[in-house]
């Protein structure tokens, strides 16, 4: 090795570059031996999984083969002949043969059935649970759930039973000028415009969806406050009395808004959905369109014509939005929030009908584009593939009659504060008989055969639920 501080002429020069050169074989060598190290132990993962899987080949081989050789009497001893009997060469004919080798083709075509079924099906759920991951990472997960309240009510008779809360927000984040909604600086914050409790009880036999006006006078407990452009929670808001339910999404976002519909109805929720309106629009265009039946045109006192058509029509982007956000529609009795409640029930009963049909499962782009536009409205908590398809499929269960909507017992007229007024009695009434899986208020108990003793003998009356 040559020393940097000594006269530099031709000759130390040529050692310099000697030097530099065997420096640089040095460290490439060094890269080079990392390089092979690593992929001898990408070598040697490979082989283990390649290993476990013709494992789990050959278990399956073996029993196809044990099954195939039941079948056709040949096992270890033969043509079905004693052990003993196979102590020498046995003199066989022409035709004992052909059966013979007619078996060992059988036996073999058996095992190579048994193999492409192993490997479709290792490479089917491969693929499946790729899917699923992918899908279940686009959500927004956001902290809403309080799943051990003391405000739930027969916590153990609730086990099975998938709530779901669901939130509409009227966030003017992202409106654009033509929406005609507002900005976030004209209206900042995030109220729930729409509050929808799914319930699907532990027998899957039918659903029921009950929403709560957003005006329904409520006592907010205390809650951590939200922050809906961050979606993270701050310091503790004190509790308020006789304020409107959609305050408690302003003030503490989901986590408030659970609280007080799980005070309200003592359910265990276990799942909750918020949806930003806005971004409502990318879904419904996704699946191509939602249809409802109008039986005249639709014209709201606030936003005008939205639907000239009568009969079955297909709604897409803003038409669907201002479809479910109108409250003062011509023609609707009500005239108010309960009509609006009703057309968002309809609406969302539909929309999952379409998620769910041949036409968007079966169309990758279309599953695809409403993943993605499902994600980028919504958020929430304990919310994936699994859970979506556990309400989508009780939803379409709505023609054959298993899904019942309904709205939460109130006096129906606003009091002097503006507010909507519950119906104490009524509401806890429905929701005894959710939490218990009985009858609905007002429903007929199931009657038995003629001549079949009922459950409580001596007993000729059968009790009715109170009407909501």
């Amino acid at each position: 090795m040559t020393d940097q501080m000594e006269p530099v002429d031709d000759a130390t020069m040529y050692r310099r570059k000697i030097d530099d050169s065997l420096a640089r074989f040095s460290a490439a060598h060094d890269e080079l031996e990392a390089e092979e190290k690593e992929r001898r132990a990408r070598k040697e993962r490979l082989v283990a999984r390649l290993e476990q899987t013709r494992t789990k080949l050959q278990r399956v081989v073996s029993v196809a083969g044990s099954a195939v050789g039941s079948k056709d009497g040949t096992g270890e001893a033969g043509e079905g002949e004693p052990e003993a009997e196979q102590a020498g060469p046995a003199p066989r004919t022409r035709l004992q043969e052909k059966k013979q080798r007619r078996s060992k083709r059988t036996l073999f075509a058996g095992r190579i059935t048994a193999i492409v079924i192993a490997v479709l099906v290792f490479v089917a759920t491969g693929v499946a649970w790729g899917a699923k991951t992918w899908f279940n990472s686009k959500f927004n997960e956001i902290a809403a759930l309080d799943e051990n309240s003391a405000d739930i009510r027969n916590a153990a008779g609730q086990l099975g039973d998938e709530n779901f809360l669901i939130v509409g927000s009227d966030t003017r984040e992202g409106a654009e000028l033509e929406d005609n909604v507002g900005d976030a600086d004209g209206i900042p914050g995030a109220r729930s415009d729409t509050v929808m409790l799914a319930h699907v009880p532990k027998d899957r036999q039918r659903a029921v969806v009950v929403s709560f006006p957003r005006d329904l006078e409520i006592s907010r407990p205390a809650c951590e406050r939200w922050d809906s452009g961050t979606g993270e929670y701050g310091e503790i808001v004190e509790a308020a009395e006789q304020v409107k339910l959609n305050t408690a999404f302003t003030v503490g976002g989901p986590r408030c808004v659970t609280k007080v519909i799980q005070q309200l109805s003592g359910m265990k929720i276990n799942h909750f959905v918020g949806i930003d309106f806005q971004g409502f629009k990318g879904m419904v265009d996704a699946v191509g369109g939602v249809p409802v039946h109008l039986d005249e045109p639709m014209r709201d006192q606030e936003l005008g014509l939205i639907v000239a058509e009568t009969g079955d029509v297909v709604l897409r982007g803003d038409q669907a939005l201002n479809f479910v956000r109108a409250r003062k529609v011509y023609g609707d009795p009500t005239f108010s929030d309960y009509g609006r409640m009703q057309r968002q029930q309809q609406f969302m009963s539909s929309l999952l009908r379409t998620t769910m049909s041949r036409n968007v499962l079966f169309d990758v782009g279309k599953l695809t584009d409403f993943v993605n536009a499902f994600a980028a409205s919504t958020f929430g908590e304990n919310i994936g593939v699994d859970q979506l398809l556990t309400l989508a499929q009780s939803m379409r269960g709505l023609d054959a009659g298993n899904v019942e909507f309904m709205t939460v017992p109130t006096v129906g007229e606003a009091n002097e504060r503006g507010n909507e007024v519950l119906l104490e009695r009524e509401t806890r009434d429905l929701f005894h008989a959710l939490i218990e899986n009985t009858p609905m208020p007002g429903e007929e108990p199931e009657q038995k055969p003629p001549g079949e003793p009922s459950e409580s003998p001596g007993s000729e009356d059968t009790q009715q639920a109170a009407p909501a």
